[in-house]
Formats: C-alpha cells, sequence, structure tokens
C-alpha cells in the first residue's frame, strides 16, 4: 500500500493578520480543494464578476425602495402598531352598580375562572389520559425498548 503525503499549504500575512481577507480560491487552494493556485487572470475576473454582482444589489435595493415608496404613499393613514388589549377601566365605568375596585377585582376573578376551566378542558382532551389510547403513557423513567404493543 502506498501512502501519498499532502502537500503542506499557509500563507504568510503582510502587516494585519485577517484570514477573512483571504479570497475565496486562494483558501479552497490552502485547504487542498484546488489543485493549481489562481492566477492573477482569474482573481480579476473574479473580483470584476463580484464587482456587478455588488452593483446589481444595489440597484435591486433602490428599485425595491422606490416601489415600497410609491406603495406607502397611498396608504398613508394606515399604521402599523401593536394591538393593546381591552381598557377594562373604561368598560366597567359604562356598567352601573358597585364601586369601580370591586368590578376590577370581579373582572380578574372572571379571567383566572376563564383560564382555570380552560386548562381543565385541555387536561379532560389530553389523548395521552383517553381510554384506549393507542398512544403509550409514561414519563420515561420506567421505558423498556420493544416492549410497548399498540392495541389489538
Amino acid at each position: 500500500m502506498v501512502s501519498v503525503m499532502k502537500e503542506k499549504r499557509w500563507v504568510i500575512f503582510k502587516g494585519e493578520e485577517d484570514p477573512t481577507s483571504i479570497p475565496v480560491e486562494w483558501i479552497c487552494w490552502l485547504n487542498g480543494q484546488r489543485k493549481s493556485a489562481p492566477t492573477a487572470e482569474e482573481m480579476l475576473e473574479l473580483e470584476a464578476r463580484r464587482e456587478h454582482v455588488r452593483l446589481n444589489v444595489a440597484v435591486l435595493k433602490k428599485e425595491e425602495e422606490e416601489r415600497r415608496a410609491k406603495e406607502g404613499s397611498g396608504r398613508k393613514g394606515l399604521k402599523s402598531a401593536k394591538v393593546e388589549g381591552p381598557n377594562l377601566k373604561s368598560f366597567i365605568r359604562q356598567v352601573p352598580g358597585s364601586s369601580e375596585d370591586d368590578r376590577l377585582e370581579e373582572a380578574s376573578d372572571n379571567i383566572d375562572d376563564i383560564r382555570k376551566s380552560k386548562e381543565t378542558v385541555a387536561k379532560r382532551t389530553d389523548p395521552a389520559e383517553q381510554e384506549g389510547s393507542s398512544e403509550p403513557t409514561g414519563s420515561g423513567a420506567t421505558f423498556r425498548p420493544g416492549t410497548w404493543q399498540p392495541p389489538t
């Protein structure tokens, strides 16, 4: 069996050592993904192509901004802001009856009751707790591979 030594390649930086400044073509050559080092002509051609792409991106961004400005001018009255929950104080003021503090407490109690009822409904509809479920149940502490069988 013949063993082939991989050629060692490295970079000697001039001045500041910034590995992000190395072009992709040279990184490919350093990692052995290219057999030959990139030529000066190839690097110039690739840099010209990259500059062309940058210019195209700038043109597209400008067109997009102009399009958004046109669409935005027709909808000046609309604003997209966060929607807040209902103001309970203004609602309670409209309802005749006891003092405002009592009504606020009652409203918060009602909200708590609704939340609790939703939780109990969710517990009742849990498929793992339903009788005859085909899903396995448990915390995983007693799990043994290959022991669960679906109901017949």
